[in-house]
């Protein structure tokens, strides 16, 4: 790899500013000054140091995020905040999420720059499954347990594949969680809607098995564990 190429994917600027950074002699490779910006590196091997400090590449990154309401489920909009811009330190990543949340939904969300993990967690081919806790404006009943065990149809005429339906409380404002293993526009909203029942509050709780750190107050994130990690690679 070409170190203007690594030490801008680094964060260390575009490649005028690499550039700038050796011209000043701050670039060391293996302990040796370098001179010119388009030498070759082997990350895995060679010690990079920009002013004394050790690069660490890092070709993907990946975060659990807990997004708030309010954000919307993209890299930029001209209206909305959007989620990349709470993954403080890292603009310097192409970040994304991975698969989408409503604007007024919150919960788990994975960011990214890993578009084949990306691809296997959100293609219907892979089939990964989707927990959400959402509380129900109508009492849900074991006859919607059954109909979502079946699958629903929503109102353009798509016959869902099944979820599994768990009822907490069930009430005036029911409590429940339910995992489906696609992600159609507003699925779980359209999902309720077809059996004239309201979602009022969903928060996505489980993505496959990475479930949401709940110590992760609205708004934070952190890199995946190895636990998480190992389940992604497994994938």
């Amino acid at each position: 790899m070409r170190l203007d190429k690594l030490l801008s994917h680094a964060g260390f600027g575009s490649r005028r500013d690499v550039k700038e950074l050796i011209k000043k002699k701050l670039v060391t490779v293996n302990n040796e000054v370098v001179r010119k910006v388009n030498i070759k590196v082997d990350p895995d091997k060679d010690i990079v140091e920009v002013n004394q400090k050790q690069v660490i590449y890092e070709e993907n990154v990946y975060f659990m995020l807990n997004k708030p309401d309010g954000y919307l489920s993209a890299t930029i909009d001209n209206k909305f905040p959007v989620v990349t811009d709470l993954i403080n330190g890292y603009d310097h990543y192409d970040l994304f999420p991975v698969g989408r949340l409503d604007k007024d939904t919150e919960g788990l969300l994975i960011i990214t720059n890993d578009g084949a993990l990306n691809h296997k967690l959100t293609s219907p081919n892979y089939e990964v499954p989707k927990t959400y806790y959402a509380e129900i404006q109508g009492k849900v009943t074991e006859e919607d347990v059954k109909l979502f065990s079946q699958g629903v149809v929503l109102d353009d005429g798509y016959h869902t594949k099944p979820g599994q339906l768990k009822i907490i409380t069930s009430d005036h404002l029911s409590k429940i969680e339910l995992t489906i293993t696609e992600g159609k526009y507003h699925q779980v909203k359209r999902m309720f809607k077809s059996v004239d029942k309201e979602v009022v509050y969903l928060k996505r709780i489980k993505m496959g098995e990475i479930k949401l750190d709940e110590s992760l107050k609205l708004g934070e994130f952190r890199r995946l564990n190895e636990i998480e990690m190992n389940y992604c690679h497994s994938l």
